[in-house]
């Protein structure tokens, strides 16, 4: 409760002063009226915070990059005595900046609003109605209410485009193996029973005699090589304008996004690893909303380099046919770790996302890596934000 009393305080005390001087009825009376105002205008705030009731409800709960949501206000008290219009301090969806409505006085009833809200990048946000103000007319008090359950969690999803196919190693049996066979036949793991539906020649006639029912082999499936997809997480480059990260941010998220949907779709076996505070290990046997669901939560807070996660990976390469390297930035150690996991066997792309492809500091590794048999793609924001801050 604010209370801003100098003013009422000083008419209060000059007539007094001035009928205690002069005897005049007149002057005590308005100062006696003016005490009444005062009492009238905390009594208004009072009854109109004590009774207000405030609610916040957006109609969906997941979105896409780009789309639009409402959030649906509402507000009622049934103070009766006069008081200013009602202020609400909503946070957008970055949580940074401040929002103020300020809504007419209609005690007893119900006020509605529509609010638009753009979800402009990817992420988990919180926002809605972080206080209310309620004012008496004469600006004398001042009362503000923190609302329960009026802020929610708008999940914004990463939008996804074509990608190139990403080509297996020379070798690799990928398709050509599950074409020809589902199993590996020359390497039984295990006995069961018979079921409908199974092959003659897996039936081992020998046990099914002494068993008295007919029991078949099962076999190993074959190990095909899979495609890693390694996503920088560590904290991007800062460019000085809040927004141009955020639609970098955004880029290496849907880059990730796309080369594993197109992956899964394709029914490769992929592996994403993603590090951070809260690390994990994405996989095709996840499905896609769980993928997408952990690449909307990646909050790029990985402490250790790009290059140690690369190094990491190097160790694990004896089953990869293909890696797809994603970052935003690219210096010597990390060309040098590129063409090293290259020359192990696997393909290797990588997917550089930059405001200015044409930078000068980034021709000579990329030279090089090209010179290596590595393929280089540039992913461009195209954002206005982006583009004015790389100009």
């Amino acid at each position: 409760m604010k209370l801003h009393l100098t003013v009422p305080f000083a008419i209060f005390t000059t007539l007094i002063t001035a009928a205690a001087a002069t005897g005049n009825p007149l002057l005590y009376m308005l100062a006696l009226m003016t005490v009444f105002t005062v009492v009238l205008c905390l009594a208004g705030v009072l009854w109109a915070s004590a009774t207000m009731q405030i609610s916040a409800e957006c109609e969906q709960e997941t979105v896409y990059r780009g789309d639009d949501v409402s959030v649906l206000l509402r507000v009622r008290h049934r103070g009766w005595i006069p008081i200013a219009p009602v202020s609400l301090e909503m946070s957008t969806l970055t949580g940074e900046r401040k929002r103020e409505i300020r809504l007419k006085n209609m005690p007893g009833k119900t006020q509605t609003l529509r609010m638009p809200l753009h979800a402009a990048h990817v992420g988990v946000f919180f926002t809605g109605i972080r206080s209310c103000t309620v004012e008496d007319l004469m600006g004398i008090f001042e009362r503000k209410i923190i609302p329960r359950d009026t802020e929610y969690s708008l999940i914004v999803m990463p939008l996804t485009f074509d990608t190139e196919p990403l080509e297996m190693a020379p070798g690799d049996p990928g398709s050509e193996i599950m074409a020809r066979a589902t199993e590996d036949l020359s390497a039984p793991s295990d006995i069961r029973t018979y079921q409908p539906g199974d092959a003659m020649k897996k039936i081992h006639w020998k046990l099914s005699l002494r068993k008295g029912e007919l029991m078949v082999r099962k076999f190993d499936e074959p190990v095909l090589q899979e495609t890693l997809i390694l996503l920088d997480c560590s904290k991007p480059p800062v460019l000085g304008h809040p927004e141009a990260e955020a639609d970098l941010r955004d880029a290496l998220l849907e880059t990730a996004a796309s080369l594993f949907s197109d992956q899964v779709k394709a029914e490769n076996t992929v592996r994403m690893p993603l590090t951070g505070n809260h690390p994990v290990d994405l996989d095709d046997r996840m499905g896609l909303p769980i993928a997408f669901d952990y690449l909307t939560r990646l909050d790029f807070s990985a402490a250790d380099r790009f290059e140690q996660a690369l190094m990491m990976e190097s160790r694990r390469l004896s089953k990869v046919g293909c890696v797809a390297v994603i970052t935003a930035r690219l210096n010597g150690s990390m060309t040098e770790m590129m063409i090293r996991m290259h020359r192990m066997g696997p393909n290797l792309r990588l997917y550089l996302v930059t405001f200015v492809p044409d930078d000068t500091g980034f021709i000579p590794f990329v030279g090089r890596l090209e010179h290596a048999g590595i393929e280089v793609e540039f992913i461009t924001p195209d954002t206005q934000a982006g583009n004015e801050a790389a100009q």
